[in-house]
């Protein structure tokens, strides 16, 4: 029998909260793996936050255990002032995990969840910019910041936009094995599955929001050749400017050194491969480590600062 999955859709949804996890079930049913997709709401016309308006169904499809409903997020970054479901909804998502079937969420489609009580004594996540006014809304939850989902007793939270494309995958490789959710995510032109407790904002992210030039330049340069051996004399050589020239304004721009910056790739890069079975010798190999006790000095401390 193929599994319902039922999108629950309320007004400003996010095109890409709903698209992402869709076209991946979409995709594992087009190799045969059996999912059944149905678009739910309380209205019969819902107009996503991008514009787009998107038909709806009003009535529910039967659901069994091992059926599952998925919740996509709505316009951010704050929370409205009250979830956008009345209780009859509230009541479906009630019953539908009481009955044994799965409940999940994309982005601040976790203040459906929680509105429902299906966050309580759970564990969860939502978008970065949420999780404070999530975690104020839901104290008798506990919010796990910074992570890309969250499985706990059948109530799946995730981070949020592109997100929903990671937790889609989690449960295809859960009910339908790994070889499936591989080839989904190749169809899909996915570069990885990632796991769900991996970060939400990446290295090559998180340290972006300056505004130098510059040290934009020097950082295109290391991220595309993180795992080469990058001399300080070579890198300043190849943006036209001193060594010391670099150093500082780099510094000043990222809080890190060219080298802190190129580790902090290379650590992601491999916790990354030994999160999906790589040995650390092997992961260490990969990123550009020479001697595996780099990468394992770095594992233990790597809230600290690196000397170089």
């Amino acid at each position: 029998m193929p599994t319902d999955v039922v999108f629950l859709l309320v007004p400003k949804l996010h095109l890409l909260d709903l698209a992402g996890p869709a076209q991946v079930f979409a995709t594992a049913n087009d190799f045969g793996y059996g999912y059944r997709l149905s678009y739910v709401a309380e209205v019969e016309e819902i107009v996503t936050a991008q514009g787009v308006p998107v038909k709806a169904q009003l009535e529910w499809p039967d659901l069994g255990p091992d059926d599952l409903i998925v919740v996509p997020g709505w316009r951010s970054p704050r929370l409205s002032p009250v979830p956008p479901i009345g209780p009859e909804t509230k009541q479906r998502l009630r019953s539908h995990h009481a009955g044994g079937g799965t409940v999940a969420s994309v982005c601040s489609g976790a203040d459906a969840l929680g509105a429902a009580g299906l966050l309580d004594g759970r564990r969860y996540t939502t978008h970065h910019d949420l999780t404070d006014e999530l975690a104020a809304r839901y104290p008798n939850g506990t919010i796990v910041r910074d992570v890309l989902y969250v499985v706990d007793d059948r109530v799946i939270t995730s981070a949020g936009i592109a997100s929903g494309i990671d937790l889609a995958l989690h449960l295809v490789a859960i009910e339908r094995g790994a070889e499936a959710a591989a080839r989904v995510a190749r169809e899909m032109v996915v570069y990885a599955r990632r796991n769900g407790d991996e970060l939400q904002e990446s290295v090559m992210l998180r340290h972006r929001g300056h505004l130098s030039d510059l040290a934009h330049r020097v950082q295109d340069v290391i991220d595309a050749r993180y795992a080469q051996r990058l001399p300080l004399t070579e890198l300043a050589a190849e943006i036209g400017v001193s060594e010391r020239t670099l150093t500082r304004i780099f510094t000043n721009a990222t809080g890190l050194t060219p080298l802190r910056y190129q580790q902090l790739l290379r650590l992601e890069r491999a916790e990354h491969l030994i999160g999906h079975g790589a040995t650390v010798e092997s992961a260490a190999r990969a990123v550009g480590f020479e001697d595996p006790r780099m990468l394992r000095r770095l594992r233990s401390r790597a809230t600290e600062p690196v000397a170089g």
